[in-house]
């Protein structure tokens, strides 16, 4: 992915953050010379030797299980907040752009079978249920569908090799246009409130003190 230097995010404990709170991705591999994606949950975890890994599966009848073989390189691109920024939020009129934060994530491909398989689906449902009113556990499922469920899907890990980390929020302009552009967002959707809270944390390092809207 091409990083501007000023966009680049390098800090790990930032990045896994990012991943765990944005953990819907799009899981791309290449078959016969075609690029083929699927959006799916990928878990943020650490394998038997402390490796971060990706624990993720997908449909047998995704024709993109033919990909995900012992050793194939694979990418996920964990997408996060954006926004379009108008140039009237400046304090010089420029070209309007887009705010955004995405990770790319590269990595080889593990299969995971068996009770490591249900052991990873079942972690995959305790994080998506925690915080919910009445949590569901895998053993309130009964085991007939459970096991139907299984067999209809191919799990995998994906051992983590690199990760870039764009985070473009503003860091090239001055300090007055940046705290405009986040007032300005803080005064719109969910999204790109998100997008306001992610150059607030920026605005921190950029300029020092609390990074708050001027509107």
């Amino acid at each position: 992915m091409y990083i501007p230097r000023r966009y680049e995010e390098k800090d790990l404990e930032t990045i896994h953050a990012f991943i765990r709170e944005n953990s819907f991705a799009i899981l791309i591999s290449v078959k016969d010379g075609m690029p083929m994606g699927t959006p799916i949950p990928l878990l943020l975890e650490k394998d038997g030797d402390g490796r971060d890994i990706l624990m993720g599966h997908i449909s047998r009848g995704n024709e993109q299980k033919l990909t995900l073989t012992e050793g194939a390189k694979v990418l996920a691109i964990f997408p996060g907040p954006h926004a379009y920024i108008s140039p009237r939020w400046y304090t010089q009129m420029k070209v309007p752009t887009w705010n955004y934060v995405s990770v790319h994530v590269y990595g080889t491909v593990a299969i995971v079978e068996g009770e490591a398989l249900r052991a990873a689906l079942s972690r995959l449902m305790n994080n998506y249920e925690h915080g919910m009113p009445r949590p569901v556990q895998m053993e309130e499922i009964p085991e007939k569908e459970l096991n139907a469920d299984m067999r209809g899907i191919v799990g995998f890990q994906i051992l983590i090799e690199d990760i870039q980390a764009a985070y473009k929020l503003s860091q090239n302009r001055d300090e007055q246009s940046f705290h405009q552009v986040i007032g300005q967002l803080e005064q719109g959707d969910e999204v790109a409130r998100n997008v306001a809270a992610e150059m607030g944390k920026v605005g921190k390092r950029l300029f020092g003190g609390a990074s708050e809207g001027t509107e």
